[in-house]
């Protein structure tokens, strides 16, 4: 599986990076601009991600802009719906209608922060990428 963090603190981001690696590589971005650029260039290497965790309050462009303009480069390069990257949305506030929010805009899961290992890991497993090997 490769995966991408897009998480602009850096203990936050390293801790998902952690719970991950023994999934498969894992990239990292420090806000929404990045991520987006780091999608593009998988999909145009035809080398496309699988799944980002992207948190939402984020410095230059936050995680839900990100996720409209990743369906979007999705879309204008041929990605069917439904066959784009799987998104789990991170988040430190849990604000009412804001799960449902992002789940009408392309999500697959939404976790409130601080994130634990059992629940990420059950939600990659919900999305079908086996079981983790190994333990860190």
């Amino acid at each position: 599986m490769k995966s991408l963090i897009v998480e602009d603190d850096f203990t936050a981001r390293r801790l998902i990076q952690i719970y991950l690696a023994s999934f498969g590589e894992c990239a990292v971005a420090i806000n929404g601009v990045e991520a987006v650029h780091a999608i593009e260039l998988g999909i145009l290497s035809n080398d496309p991600y699988d799944l980002v965790c992207l948190d939402i309050m984020m410095p230059e462009m936050d995680g839900l802009e990100a996720l409209g303009l990743i369906r979007q480069l999705e879309k204008e390069n041929g990605v069917g719906e439904g066959d784009g990257v799987n998104v789990i949305i991170t988040t430190a506030t849990n604000q009412p209608g804001g799960r449902e929010s992002a789940i009408e805009n392309g999500c697959a899961a939404y976790l409130i922060k601080p994130i634990r290992k059992d629940d990420l890991i059950a939600e990659v497993e919900k999305l079908g990428f086996g079981k983790e090997v190994g333990n860190l």
